[in-house]
């Protein structure tokens, strides 16, 4: 269980992060549309992860947590496609790289609850 609480914190923090570059975009950048679906999409994770905590049963946590996956490779995208089109800089990649490390966590707990299944 003491992975899915180092889960719980990192996507916690992460989200955080997410709504302050949400922000930044839209205030100076003056981004909205992008920058919606970059804020919907990273802190979603966070939110999979807190539900899977709290699931039913292990079919659903690992339901949770494999959305929570879907989210974070999805939010990868956002991040890139921000970066590709100058709206955020390579001082950014520090999301990506942190965006990456939640999918490894996540992949190896949804790896790991498969095999309990």
């Amino acid at each position: 269980m003491g992975q899915d609480n180092i889960i719980k914190d990192k996507s916690f923090d992460f989200a955080v992060k997410i709504v302050k570059v949400y922000k930044f975009l839209c205030i100076s950048k003056r981004e909205y549309v992008l920058s919606k679906q970059l804020l919907r999409a990273g802190t979603s994770i966070g939110a999979n992860t807190r539900e899977a905590v709290n699931a039913q049963s292990k079919k659903d946590f690992l339901s949770k947590m494999n959305i929570a996956l879907k989210e974070a490779d999805e939010t990868i995208y956002w991040l890139e496609l921000l970066q590709h089109t100058e709206f955020i800089d390579a001082s950014y990649e520090y999301l990506i790289n942190d965006c990456e490390e939640l999918c490894k966590i996540i992949g190896s707990i949804v790896k790991t609850t498969k095999t309990k299944l």
